[in-house]
């Protein structure tokens, strides 16, 4: 608001800059002193009104640039459409910094290999707590040492995996991210290569990317781009093209269910294998080392991943106890035992307490719309044993550990390398 308080001195100045008071005296002989006064004072009222007049239009006018400003600030950060996918509520005051890890603490007294799936609200799909700025880092690092194992593209010509990858980058940086947590992501529209484009703006490491994967920009760049953003790996599966096989039974045409590829990955934490080696290779083949997969849930497992609708999202947890493996597992397996592994049991007083974690994925499965590809996705927790035991939990661990030898699969103590640490743990957690 502009200060009027000394319009009268204001006035008077300027009176006597463009009207000298010799003029004045001249002026007061002629004519009566009480006209000169009044005549004074009614040019003081028009120059205070139309200083009120000018102060005014200013606060209105001031007025309006922020609700357009803030009219278009809205739009912009209005998360893209995405009529194709579920809708996402928004967590409006969610705070990473103080938001715990999920905890999982999936032990039963006895371990049988089957699916596990449970519905999962899409809104969920990707989780944020405050490791969130930490394992970005430790994932930056990860690209940069081994950039082949954990990013890769089985087939850069084919034009179905780029669909798929840049749809799931589209929906998760322009339409999930900023809109399931508006106070880690912002939309802009900014001026980036070769005109205008939305962004999204990561409020926590305050780097900018674009929505959307342009015509010049490699399939492979996308997915560096989300391992820079979200603490979630993806593996994206597409059907192998030869397998929609009509097979004729008497005058009945039965259609096999189509078999999966893993046509692309971006995977921080692989858990004691190189994702390397799975690329381009069918369900089946990727689990041929898990005992019993192919007796107990291929058949189930191809057949629920070609019938999966979109929209429909589900998830798993698994577990595992590490005593010397980090997130990062693709060498050296430390995770799990193999047919020729020599496994040596650990005495409970060798154990390194700081070292030792139950590890748990978090998984999920979904599919993209338009393209139709499923992304199998994990989020990877690590839970100190320590903790387990903290919580008086420990007697449940000690049994599912000697579970793992009595349920459907005895053999998945070992390939879980049980043998190994077994009854260190489970004494420790007894003690």
């Amino acid at each position: 608001m502009i200060d009027i308080s000394n319009l009268r001195d204001v006035v008077d100045k300027n009176l006597e800059m463009y009207v000298p008071w010799d003029h004045i005296r001249g002026i007061i002989s002629r004519h009566d002193a009480g006209e000169v006064i009044r005549m004074k004072l009614h040019d003081v009222k028009i120059t205070k009104m139309l200083f009120i007049l000018v102060a005014v239009g200013l606060f209105i006018w001031n007025l309006k640039r922020r609700a357009r400003e803030a009219r278009e600030a809205a739009r912009l950060n209005r998360p893209l459409p995405a009529s194709k996918f579920s809708p996402i509520e928004p967590l409006v005051d969610f705070n990473w910094e103080t938001t715990e890890p999920l905890k999982f603490r999936p032990f039963k007294p006895k371990y049988h290999l089957t699916m596990g799936l449970q519905t999962l609200d899409p809104a969920d799909l990707i989780p944020m707590d405050k490791t969130y700025k930490e394992r970005l880092a430790l994932r930056r690092s990860l690209l940069e040492q081994y950039h082949e194992t954990v990013v890769a593209v089985n087939d850069d010509s084919d034009p179905r995996t780029r669909a798929a990858v840049s749809e799931l980058y589209t929906y998760l940086m322009g339409t999930y991210l900023p809109c399931r947590y508006p106070t880690m992501f912002k939309l802009h529209e900014t001026e980036y290569e070769t005109g205008k484009a939305v962004m999204v703006q990561n409020l926590v490491t305050g780097e900018l990317w674009p929505v959307e994967v342009g015509k010049g920009t490699a399939t492979i760049t996308a997915l560096e781009t989300l391992i820079k953003t979200v603490d979630e790996d993806f593996l994206i599966l597409l059907p192998e093209r030869s397998s929609s096989i009509e097979k004729k039974k008497g005058d009945e045409e039965e259609e096999e269910e189509r078999k999966y590829i893993l046509e692309a990955y971006a995977t921080c934490y692989p858990a004691g294998f190189d994702t390397r080696k799975k690329l381009g290779h069918r369900l089946a083949t990727i689990h041929d080392p898990v005992p019993g997969y192919k007796e107990k849930l291929e058949r189930s497992m191809d057949r629920f991943f070609d019938k999966l609708e979109v929209g429909k999202c589900v998830r798993r947890v698994n577990w595992s106890v590490t005593t010397d493996a980090e997130l990062f597992s693709a060498f050296g397996n430390k995770i799990h035992g193999g047919a020729d592994d020599e496994l040596v049991p650990l005495k409970m007083e060798d154990l390194d307490l700081d070292q030792t974690f139950v590890r748990c994925e978090r998984q999920t499965l979904h599919r993209l719309p338009s393209s139709r590809a499923l992304v199998f996705a994990f989020h990877t927790y690590r839970y100190p044993i320590q903790d387990i035991k903290d919580e008086g939990l420990g007697e449940d661990l000690a049994r599912a550990i000697d579970g793992l030898k009595e349920g459907s699969v005895p053999q998945i103590h070992f390939y879980k390398r049980g043998p190994v640490w077994g009854e260190a743990i489970k004494k420790y957690l007894r003690s």
